[in-house]
Formats: C-alpha cells, sequence, structure tokens
C-alpha cells in the first residue's frame, strides 16, 4: 500500500468518533418497549395476555396473563425465540385487523365467548382473510399455546410462573437444580 491512501490515526479517530454517535442517533430513534419489557409493545402485550387467558383461564389459581404467560414470550423473543418475532408481529397484527374488521372492536374488548369462539377459529385454520394466508392462524394459535404452556408449567428463571403457582396448583415442590446447594444428604 503507497502512503497516499493511508490514513492518519486521527483521521481514524475522528471518522471512528463520527460513526459512533451516528449509531446512538440512530438507536435514540428506535421503538421504545415499556419498562421491563424488551420487545413487546403495550398494545402487543394487552392482546397477547388476553389471547393467554383464554387458553389459560383464571379460576381459584391465576390465569395465562397474571401467571406471566406475556414476559415469558417477551423474555424469550429477545432470546431463544427470536426466530419467531416475525410470526408473532404477524399474527397479533392479524389479530386486531379481524378483529375490528369483524367485530369493530380490540380482542381485549370481546367478551369471553367470542374470544374463544375466534380463538377455536384460528386453532382449526379457519381464518383466511387478511393476514391468515396459507394456514398461518392454525401455526400461530399452536406457537402461541405452546409458548403459554411452557410459560404457565416451567420455571419462572425462564420468566413465566412468578411465585411457582402452577407447581402449587399441581402440588409439586420446586425441582432442584443440579449444582445448586438445595440438597440434603
Amino acid at each position: 500500500m503507497d502512503s497516499g491512501s493511508r490514513i492518519s490515526r486521527r483521521d481514524f479517530m475522528k471518522l471512528a468518533t463520527l460513526g459512533a454517535g451516528s449509531l446512538s442517533l440512530i438507536a435514540g430513534c428506535a421503538p421504545k418497549h415499556p419498562p421491563g419489557r424488551r420487545v413487546l409493545s403495550d398494545d402487543d402485550a394487552g392482546l397477547l395476555g388476553a389471547i393467554a387467558d383464554r387458553i389459560i383461564p383464571p379460576d381459584e389459581w391465576p390465569g395465562g396473563r397474571e401467571n406471566g404467560v406475556v414476559s415469558f414470550i417477551d423474555r424469550q423473543l429477545d432470546g431463544p425465540y427470536r426466530r419467531f418475532r416475525g410470526d408473532y408481529r404477524r399474527g397479533l397484527d392479524a389479530m386486531t385487523g379481524t378483529c375490528l374488521e369483524k367485530h369493530r372492536k380490540r380482542f381485549e374488548s370481546l367478551s369471553a365467548e367470542k374470544q374463544t369462539r375466534l380463538l377455536g377459529e384460528m386453532e382449526s385454520g379457519g381464518l383466511r382473510d387478511g393476514g391468515w394466508k396459507e394456514g398461518f392462524s392454525k401455526r400461530f394459535f399452536e406457537m402461541v399455546r405452546s409458548h403459554a404452556m411452557q410459560a404457565y408449567y416451567g420455571s419462572p428463571r425462564h420468566g413465566g410462573n412468578p411465585d411457582y403457582a402452577s407447581y402449587r396448583m399441581m402440588g409439586i415442590d420446586y425441582p432442584p437444580i443440579l449444582g445448586q446447594n438445595r440438597y440434603r444428604f
């Protein structure tokens, strides 16, 4: 390389500083998520919580929303379930569109019976308009149901099932984790 094509250390530092400043400006313009959430907006979390409460309805024990399903899914979408972000975005948008088109209300505002009926259509693959093309409604329902069950019955360390509610409901002790000092010999 000839000396004419080299950049001085001072010029390199100027460019690096300019680049870092530009990135921080761009990051400042990115969509903000409410405190405590990593991926889901308030609207997404509200809709997902309502769906979770129809999949695992509250009774004398907490339902899906109260037992951390939304927190679990949000946390996992920022980690191991990152590959599902697009599916969640598409499914939540399609659900909102379907509800507004059919009922002129958001899913969260529908009666429990209408919510359950709509989820039944989704589960059977019966929703085909809007964002539900190519059997997506069935795949989306199965994904959300699977993630809701993992959240509800899984370990609290993954973001769901706070206070071990489902463990207490089933009458089982919290399973010990190998490597922790929880064993008595």
